[in-house]
């Protein structure tokens, strides 16, 4: 008898023993829970993450992985929401035993992955006229140009801080109301913030649609955002690390979110000798879509994207990344 309660108190050990290492791959604020079966979340408090994805594509690289867990850990009291196009509601149970960071992410408690449905988004904005007219097949940058819309009409309805799934966080941010210059007098639209049903993102929609030039790349994007914040505002240079404020719209300097220019994205897969401290940048972009060559995150290789990986996600590092070396360096796209 008492052997078989030693043997009964030994696995029982082994299990608490394995809970408690499953749990320690995760901070106290990102804790696994299962999956919300809300399609949708309706807040009133402005304090929404949003990205989006608006192709059909049902994989989730490990850089985007990467975007939505930091973004988790920075903002542990902030609802995240990934929409995604080609999600349907009654999908995503089984892409969580399929897939390794749908699974992960689903299951971190401040994390939503949601099915996207871009004329539902669009049906109460400017956008929906722009929207039934186009002819995707005839669009040089649809994806691009379908991406801007949908980023604006989501904060517009949401509220919050929209960024692109090419961003990790490393700080959070107080402001509501802020654009991202990612230049001297250029904004980015990688990265910004605006509250609900807030007039500046409903002039942006209108402009969209009233001036759209799908053929020029960044117009209804960058461009946009840079065109419709000098109309409003006289803007300058930055001169010193100090952001810009006028009407109420904060104008953050280069350095809050883009400290390493599009001409030099390749310093992140570059061994540091000494690593930035980033101390003046609430997150980072790390310019994706300059990768043509597929550049990657490979483990061990002490490059400044791994040690970016390590620290602020440190789940899909090892789940994306450690766990998946047999199969080859992960790509970061």
């Amino acid at each position: 008898m008492l052997k078989w309660i030693k043997i009964g108190l030994g696995l029982t050990f082994l299990f608490v023993l394995a809970f408690v290492y499953k749990r320690s791959l995760l901070p106290d604020h990102v804790v696994l829970r299962e999956p919300s079966p809300e399609p949708f979340l309706k807040e009133e408090d402005d304090l929404s993450i949003i990205f989006v994805e608006t192709t059909d594509h049902l994989q989730i690289p490990p850089l985007a992985s990467c975007s939505v867990e930091s973004a988790a850990r920075a903002y542990p009291n902030r609802s995240i929401r990934f929409f995604i196009k080609g999600l349907k509601n009654n999908t995503l149970q089984d892409l969580n035993s399929k897939s390794a960071a749908f699974a992960l992410l689903s299951r971190m408690k401040n994390v939503f992955l949601l099915p996207f449905p871009m004329e539902t988004v669009f049906q109460e904005t400017p956008l929906r006229q722009w929207y039934h007219k186009v002819n995707p097949a005839q669009e040089m940058y649809w994806l691009h140009v379908s991406s801007d819309a949908s980023r604006l009409a989501l904060v517009w309805e949401y509220g919050g801080i929209y960024m692109d799934t090419d961003v990790i966080s490393i700080r959070p941010i107080s402001l509501k109301n802020f654009l991202t210059a990612e230049a001297p007098q250029v904004s980015g639209s990688a990265i910004f913030g605006f509250s609900r049903h807030h007039w500046f993102i409903w002039d942006c929609m209108e402009d969209f649609v009233a001036n759209y030039k799908g053929d020029i790349w960044g117009y209804q994007g960058p461009t946009l955002l840079t065109r419709m914040f000098k109309a409003l505002c006289s803007v300058t240079d930055f001169h010193i690390v100090e952001d810009i404020s006028c009407k109420n719209i904060s104008f953050l300097q280069p350095e809050r979110f883009y400290p390493i220019p599009y001409t030099q994205w390749k310093e992140y897969f570059r061994v540091w000798e000494k690593s930035p401290n980033f101390n003046n940048s609430y997150s980072l972009h790390l310019w994706n879509f300059m990768n043509k060559e597929h550049e990657s995150v490979v483990a061990g290789s002490n490059t400044l994207v791994e040690n970016l990986f390590k620290t602020y996600c440190p789940t899909t590092y090892k789940v994306l990344i450690q766990d998946s070396e047999d199969s080859g360096p992960q790509a970061v796209k």
